[in-house]
């Protein structure tokens, strides 16, 4: 089956081949004879009832540093000249994110995009483990520095981190002899007007922070991200390490109970952490681990996902 792929992302010259998800995605999609565009947020227009890209024609190689031959830019309708768009841009989770998923709305019916950009913009990262109360650590989310405060004088040593940050920027541990609390509290209140998420913290995270990899609501496979020495972040921006992981018995109890709403939402490639058995984060933007995945384990993700996604276009 040849298809027609569009891939809205990051520059694709900027990535890391050995490491990148979307351009493992990319390359398994070309492996199956599909032709592949690219192009940014910024490139995504509505006009006249059509939603429009200018893009550039891309064939990758496992080449460092000379990885994507591109050809000149076309203007894209991508009801009429993709069969299937991927939303990959990495965060944030801002007012542009969200228009361009408001903008990739209108081609349902026409062309498949995945992940369904309705239910990226309406499943945030951090805000969908509530769905799931009995999975997740105590957490709370609130902008009320009372709450904030009485959550701490019960938890004692917890997590804060931003409502929509991403790759372990802006988190905090604050232990119950910290004195940083009130200023860090300031400091969140004075960068933005959300919310922010604290949670109790979980001393199961030194051992590391696993994510679990589903296609289609399944559960793939795992790898562990270990903090370093010193660190309370495991993610791999901040320089967690990526080690082998096998799914424990709580890992595939969270990942069953999950599913049939991931699978139900067309969140086909979702990334989730859990810590110690505990759901933390469900990711739908631009999920990572792929590569790292079928570098420890042998199990190819990307060919998972394109499975599930053909399954798609034929229905």
């Amino acid at each position: 089956m040849t298809y027609r792929v569009a891939v809205q992302m990051d520059p694709v010259e900027g990535v890391n081949i050995d490491a990148d998800t979307t351009f493992a995605l990319m390359e398994a999609a070309q492996a199956r004879g599909a032709l592949l565009w690219t192009f940014q947020p910024q490139h995504l227009s509505w006009v006249s009832g059509k939603v429009i890209a200018r893009a550039r024609p891309v064939t990758l190689r496992r080449k460092p540093g000379d990885h994507a031959v591109q050809g000149d830019p076309i203007m894209l309708d991508l009801a009429r000249d993709a069969d299937v768009v991927l939303m990959r841009q990495d965060p944030p989770f801002d007012m542009a994110y969200q228009t361009a998923a408001h903008v990739l709305e209108h081609l349902q019916g026409d062309t498949l995009v995945l992940n369904d950009p309705f239910w990226v913009r309406s499943s945030p990262e951090k805000l969908s483990p509530l769905l799931f109360p009995d999975l997740i650590p105590p957490t709370l989310i609130s902008r009320d520095l009372a709450a904030l405060r009485a959550f701490r004088e019960s938890h004692g040593d917890i997590i804060l981190k931003p409502l929509y940050g991403n790759g372990g920027y802006g988190v905090f541990r604050i232990g119950p002899d910290d004195g940083n609390f009130s200023a860090l509290m300031e400091l969140f209140f004075a960068q933005s007007r959300e919310p922010i998420v604290a949670q109790a913290y979980l001393p199961a995270v030194m051992d590391g922070d696993k994510r679990v990899i589903l296609i289609d609501g399944e559960a793939a496979g795992a790898i562990n991200r270990r903090p370093q020495k010193g660190e309370t972040r495991s993610n791999l921006h901040v320089g967690g390490q990526a080690e082998p992981a096998e799914l424990s018995d709580a890992d595939r109890h969270v990942c069953a109970v999950i599913g049939p709403m991931l699978k139900e939402r067309g969140l086909v490639l979702a990334g989730i952490d859990v810590i110690g058995g505990k759901l933390t984060e469900i990711n739908v933007t631009s999920p990572t681990g792929l590569q790292e995945l079928k570098r420890f384990s042998g199990v190819d993700a990307a060919a998972l996902f394109w499975d599930a996604a053909e399954r798609r276009m034929r229905r």
